[in-house]
């Protein structure tokens, strides 16, 4: 038996992206580069925990006269979450998202949110289809969590200016996480640690992703 993607050397290991055997030479150089690893692949959590992303200089980073403060995000726990939450899941739902559909999502978002600051509103939605079904989302889960807060409090709690905050913070982490990779998604997995924990199962309907 050959390695199903070099098809020379004997396979060591089940590969789930590729639904065959393959060596454990290939799993460590196309893991991510040309197969497309399931975030709950044992081999690519292994590699997760050994993995060191390319160093990065902050100061480089888009964006930095946005203050992101500890402040910020203490008191914009929940949505900070629920952004977290609505990216993932979006993410998960449309096949071949990688991290960098995600942080092209998020470049949009932030442009977007910046023309509310300066009082004259232009969407940059990108043209890549992947990224621009995270970016509509996103705004669409803004708008579902903004109502929300109308309706139970009368009111919205939600400024322009904390949501741009939120998403600079998310693309800082984001290309933190980056691992350099063509079909990377270090940064959805390190999304998916965010996630809240499952309800309880009962016999009532399913919550609202909305957070209240």
């Amino acid at each position: 038996m050959e390695c199903a993607i070099c098809q020379t050397r004997r396979p060591r290991r089940f590969c789930p992206g590729v639904r065959g055997d393959i060596c454990t030479l290939c799993c460590g150089a196309e893991r991510e580069i040309t197969v497309d690893c399931p975030l709950d692949c044992e081999f690519l959590r292994e590699g997760r925990r050994h993995e060191k992303p390319p160093v990065r200089d902050a100061a480089e980073f888009p964006n930095h006269d946005i203050r992101v403060s500890e402040q910020l995000l203490a008191a914009n726990e929940k949505l900070l979450t629920f952004l977290s939450y609505t990216i993932f899941q979006t993410a998960m739902q449309v096949s071949g998202v990688v991290d960098s559909d995600v942080l092209e999502a998020l470049d949009g978002l932030v442009r977007t949110y910046r023309t509310l600051q300066s009082g004259v509103y232009y969407e940059s939605r990108p043209n890549n289809p992947l990224a621009g079904s995270i970016f509509g989302a996103v705004q669409e889960g803004l708008a579902e969590y903004r109502n929300s807060e109308q309706q139970n409090l009368g009111m919205t709690r939600t400024r322009d200016a904390d949501v741009l905050g939120l998403l600079v913070f998310l693309q800082h982490f984001g290309l933190n996480c980056d691992n350099g990779r063509r079909r990377g998604r270090a940064f959805l997995d390190a999304l998916r640690e965010l996630q809240p924990p499952p309800p309880e199962p009962s016999g009532d309907s399913p919550p609202s992703v909305i957070l209240r």
